[in-house]
């Protein structure tokens, strides 16, 4: 775990709960038959491959996804009869960080639902939103173009928008994705001291070893759900072929559950048999043809064998051989390498 003190997953009253839900785009259907609770408290990671309807599923939740059957329940009201308030953080590549707007700014449009003047803000409104980027450190950001930002402040910006429009359940669409190793850690450990504040988060993510292992609580899908609970139960070979069609080795070294991917079979080196060459008689003597003439031509051979009567026979000599006449080499076999 990421936090010192992995916080425990809370029995009985569940804030989003799936029924029997099937969902998708212009009646196409990407999620069928989800069923699920999310507990108050929560730190969720939603794991499968690109296509397996993950972010679908954080959608749905918004409410932004045509539901075919089954129902969503975000705080015991279905979504169908209310929208729910719930802050959200989408993929930082889908922003458009050209935009003429500053941090506070982002930062204050997490209030657009509760804010009827908008886009005039009230008092309490520009408070919290000071208090968010004090509790996340980019206070001093505060008047900054969101464009001049690093990827880990840019994360800050948002999950500060996100909280500020609801301070009770967080829905993060792949937050470390695109980010070095040190603004992966740091985005880690801000949502698990979130989460230790009693917020509720629901995250996507396509990165294992490095942030699904070291969550409370993961969920496998693809299309459907596969399986859910602590990673050292559900993180298996088994799982993970029937999550990504892939034989994924997993191994438990010092209490930590780690993946190995196999290498890919252009990856390896292949021992290929070396060709039957066919002998050559050449003066009562055998000899081997070179590579590559072994399929040619059938005059290809002839060739060859007038090539070498045409060159003078020299006997092979000792390197050993002393000053004078030289000595004839013993008549050992030479070892013929094929490439």
């Amino acid at each position: 775990m990421l936090h010192p003190v992995p916080l425990q997953r809370h029995e009985g009253h569940a804030v989003v709960r799936l029924k029997s839900l099937s969902c998708g785009y212009d009646k196409q259907e990407v999620l069928s038959d989800v069923t699920m609770d999310i507990m108050e408290g929560d730190f969720v990671g939603l794991l499968g491959p690109s296509g397996s309807g993950k972010t679908t599923l954080l959608r749905t939740i918004l409410g932004a996804v045509d539901i075919f059957q089954g129902e969503v329940e975000v705080e015991g009201v279905p979504t169908s009869q209310k929208k729910p308030k719930v802050g959200y953080v989408p993929q930082l590549e889908t922003i458009d960080w050209n935009f003429p707007v500053t941090v506070q700014e982002v930062v204050l449009m997490g209030r657009t639902m509760d804010n009827r003047l908008f886009p005039w803000y009230r008092r309490e409104d520009r408070m919290l939103a000071a208090e968010m980027m004090e509790r996340l450190g980019i206070s001093d950001l505060a008047k900054r173009h969101i464009r001049e930002l690093s990827g880990g402040q840019q994360q800050r910006v948002f999950l500060a928008r996100a909280l500020v429009g609801s301070r009770r359940i967080l829905l993060l669409d792949e937050p470390t994705s695109g980010v070095d190793i040190k603004t992966r850690d740091d985005v880690m450990h801000v949502l698990h001291e979130l989460n230790h504040q009693g917020i509720t988060i629901i995250m996507t993510t396509h990165e294992i070893n490095a942030v699904a292992v070291h969550l409370p609580w993961i969920v496998c899908m693809n299309g459907r759900v596969l399986a859910e609970g602590p990673p050292a139960e559900v993180i298996t070979s088994e799982t993970l072929m029937l999550t990504y069609g892939a034989d994924m080795p997993v191994i438990h070294y010092q209490g930590m559950t780690l993946v190995a991917e196999s290498p890919h079979a252009y990856s390896r080196k292949v021992e290929e048999p070396d060709p039957q060459l066919e002998p050559v008689q050449i003066n009562g003597t055998d000899r081997k043809t070179e590579v590559g003439h072994g399929h040619g031509h059938p005059h290809d051979h002839e060739h060859d064998q007038l090539a070498d009567l045409d060159q003078p026979s020299v006997a092979p000599v000792s390197a050993d051989a002393d000053a004078g006449e030289p000595v004839p080499a013993p008549d050992t076999e030479q070892e013929i390498k094929y490439v």
